[in-house]
């Protein structure tokens, strides 16, 4: 159960057309969101950051989840990677494909330059931080610096996602909660604080 309790939407008329474009896109209101609605500022700052990241750019937003899901699965946040997995299933990335980022760097699904990016991720998912400059060296192989900065910009946002989520221990949903169980739990996920 989330530590903080959400606030209903109904509660929310002046945030409904962020709550809208958040559940055309994901097909819900994460719980996340409700619970940064006691600072309804935070929120839309948030949102206007979180669409950005993730829907603007260059960057293949399927490449996007998937160096969410390798940030968040770094991290060990359980929420975040339920919902990234969903994400780039939604979004066209195979499932056979999100199982394969586990092991990204010996799996035939995966280009070099995707390799680059989830490497990235996962190093700066460590703590204390574990990415080396060779390793942002080959990231700039594969990816214009724009790219690069687009890249860095899903891991950080996804760093303050993962610690939000766990810290307030946000219930999970229910498609995202299906999904990760019927596809990632051969990989160790299951439902925990968040579930």
């Amino acid at each position: 159960m989330t530590l903080i309790t959400p606030k209903p939407r109904e509660q929310l008329t002046e945030l409904e057309p962020l709550f809208q474009m958040v559940e055309a896109n994901m097909g819900f209101v994460p719980t996340s969101m409700l619970t940064m609605a006691h600072w309804p500022e935070l929120l839309q700052a948030f949102g206007g950051l979180g669409s950005t990241v993730i829907s603007g750019g260059e960057v293949d937003p399927g490449l996007k989840q998937l160096v969410a899901f390798v940030v968040s699965n770094a991290a060990g946040c359980r929420y975040c990677q339920a919902h990234t997995s969903h994400a780039a299933e939604t979004g066209g990335v195979s499932t056979e494909k999100i199982q394969a980022a586990f092991e990204f760097e010996t799996s035939d699904l995966f280009s070099d330059a995707e390799r680059a990016a989830l490497r990235i991720a996962l190093h700066a998912g460590m703590v204390p931080n574990a990415v080396e400059a060779d390793q942002m060296s080959e990231l700039q192989q594969h990816f214009s610096e724009r790219q690069c900065v687009e890249i860095v910009a899903t891991i950080a946002l996804f760093g303050f996602l993962n610690r939000w989520n766990d810290t307030m221990a946000t219930t999970l949903e229910d498609k995202p909660k299906a999904f990760a169980s019927d596809s990632l739990a051969e990989h160790g996920w299951q439902a925990g604080k968040h579930g």
